[in-house]
C-alpha cells in the first residue's frame, strides 16, 4: 500500500456485534494457583491515583468512577506517598478527625487519613514467582490487611516500584467465595494510629 493511500471503506450490515474485551481476572482459581493470577499487575493495569490534597469526598468518587476500593496517594508522578482505601474513607480516625477539628466530611483531605509509605506492608514480586493463592490468603490473615503492595526491585542505582496489588475482595471474585481476615494491628504505629 501506498504511504498516502486511503484505506478501502465498507458500509456496516445489520446484525454487526460489539467484541467483547475479555477481562483478565475473571477466570476461576483455587488456592494451589499461582499468586500471580490474582495479582494486579500494574505493568497491564493503570494505577488509580489521587493527590494528597483532595477531599474524601474526592477520593470516594474517584474510587467509585474507577470502581476500585483503593488508591495510590501521589503528589508528582511516580513518587507514591502512601494510599488510602474505602475503609479508610469512613473509619474511626476519620470520624475522630471530623469532630476534632470541626470539619464536615467533604473538608478533610486524603492526607489526613491516609496510610503513609512506611505503614504499608509489601511483599517482592520474586515471592509472587513461586506463591500461590494460598500463601496470599495467609498473609493477608496474618496482617490483617485487605491489601498487599507487590514490590519489585528497581534496577542498580534506581528506587523499587509497586510492581502490583493484591487484593483480598480480587481474590474473593476470583475463588467464588469469601475469605475471612480478622483486622489486627500489626505495628506500633498502626496501634498508635488506631488510637488517634
Amino acid at each position: 500500500m501506498q504511504p498516502d493511500a486511503a484505506i478501502a471503506t465498507f458500509q456496516l450490515s445489520s446484525g454487526t456485534t460489539l467484541t467483547q474485551a475479555s477481562p483478565w481476572d475473571t477466570f476461576a482459581v483455587t488456592p494451589e494457583s499461582p499468586a500471580l493470577a490474582v495479582m494486579t499487575d500494574l505493568t497491564k493495569v493503570k494505577a488509580a491515583t489521587i493527590h494528597p490534597d483532595q477531599t474524601l469526598r474526592q477520593a470516594e468518587q474517584t474510587m467509585i468512577y474507577q470502581g476500585v476500593r483503593m488508591l495510590f496517594v501521589v503528589s508528582e508522578m511516580p513518587r507514591l506517598e502512601g494510599l488510602i482505601t474505602s475503609t479508610d474513607l469512613h473509619s474511626e480516625r476519620q470520624m475522630s478527625l471530623v469532630h476534632s477539628r470541626n470539619l464536615r466530611f467533604d473538608e478533610a483531605r486524603v492526607a489526613d487519613v491516609m496510610s503513609a509509605l512506611s505503614m504499608l506492608d509489601a511483599i517482592a514480586f520474586d515471592s509472587m514467582r513461586v506463591a500461590t493463592v494460598s500463601n496470599l490468603i495467609a498473609t493477608l490473615r496474618s496482617l490483617g490487611r485487605n491489601h498487599l503492595l507487590v514490590v519489585q526491585a528497581g534496577a542498580a542505582g534506581t528506587a523499587r516500584q509497586v510492581r502490583g496489588v493484591i487484593s483480598r475482595a480480587q481474590i474473593e471474585r476470583q475463588l467464588g467465595r469469601p475469605i475471612e481476615v480478622a483486622g489486627v494491628a500489626g505495628n506500633f504505629a498502626e496501634v498508635v494510629r488506631a488510637l488517634l
